[in-house]
């Protein structure tokens, strides 16, 4: 089996914010000049290429689904864009700028009454990722704290509306955001994000990040697969990312989620995807079995941060 070292000349070649990407996660190496050349080519310059000049993406804030403003900036993040582009900075400032929910969290569609918890988490990655200011983040950050469930993660539908379990989408989402801001250093009820963080991994682990906790078998095959992108939904490859990304790298219940990795690791190093998630979408990435940079990358910095090669 190859080690990350045989892929990196590939990942490299393959979009320049793969290139980023390998340097900075598995080198230690946070490259500007490689970073800003994520904007310059390749699928972040397409991405920002859609921009409209009123600052959106798409019809408006998350409508329609993949191409959105929302689910654009969370694209671009993920892609490793310069934190401080001035174009992914402004359209931050503008969503969060717009007028919001009753709860304080951001409003998906004028019509909208409350906020939803998956679309604040996700935003919330984002938005710290482009340096969104404390005070323009607190009503979102008070608007999650605020859905925490019982069992410690969280649920779109809501108790409100329904729900008495989390969600393994939702959670994952909320953990991504959390780990975006408490690295940014907002000190706004940071001790209680801390918290819920760590009560999300936890429902997460509980389920060995896509089993049930009261059977033990599979939730969802396709939990088992691997996306590029996720977006707001869950994989094991996801799940694996939030959790270690959180700092926790040697429990037992990773092990499920990391066999299914090293399984799905080609001859040649490399990993590929499944089929993507339906829907219009700005670009287009490799097709379900083709090596998949992106994919690749991350699995790779998983293995790294857990000590497996």
């Amino acid at each position: 089996m190859s080690g990350h070292s045989d892929v990196l000349p590939w990942l490299r070649a393959a979009d320049p914010s793969t290139t980023y990407l390998a340097v900075r996660d598995l080198e230690d190496r946070d490259d500007p000049g490689l970073r800003s050349a994520v904007a310059g080519s390749g699928v972040g310059a397409a991405l920002l290429g859609y921009r409209r000049s009123d600052g959106h993406w798409g019809s408006g804030f998350a409508v329609p689904q993949w191409t959105s403003t929302h689910d654009t900036l969370l694209e671009l993040a993920a892609l490793g864009l310069d934190p401080g582009d001035p174009r992914a900075t402004a359209s931050v400032r503008m969503v969060l700028e717009a007028p919001r929910c009753a709860d304080g969290g951001l409003r998906v569609s004028p019509s909208a009454r409350r906020s939803d918890v998956c679309i604040n988490g996700m935003a919330l990655t984002y938005c710290c990722h482009f340096g969104a200011e404390t005070p323009l983040l607190a009503g979102v950050v008070d608007a999650i704290l605020a859905e925490r469930m019982a069992d410690g993660g969280f649920n779109c539908r809501s108790t409100r509306l329904g729900a008495t379990h989390s969600s393994v989408h939702s959670t994952t989402s909320l953990i991504e955001g959390f780990t975006a801001y408490l690295a940014a250093g907002h000190a706004h009820r940071a001790d209680e994000v801390a918290a819920a963080r760590a009560g999300a991994v936890e429902f997460l682990l509980v389920h060995r990040l896509f089993r049930s906790h009261r059977t033990g078998q599979v939730i969802r095959p396709e939990f088992t697969r691997l996306h590029y992108p996720a977006r707001w939904r869950f994989d094991v490859l996801r799940g694996l990312d939030a959790v270690t990304a959180a700092g926790v790298v040697d429990d037992e219940r990773l092990s499920d989620g990391l066999d299914i990795l090293r399984r799905r690791r080609r001859a040649d190093g490399r990993w590929a995807g499944a089929r993507g998630y339906p829907g219009t979408t700005h670009v287009e990435y490799p097709a379900s079995r083709e090596p998949n940079p992106w994919i690749t990358v991350i699995a790779l910095r998983i293995l790294r941060r857990v000590g497996v090669d």
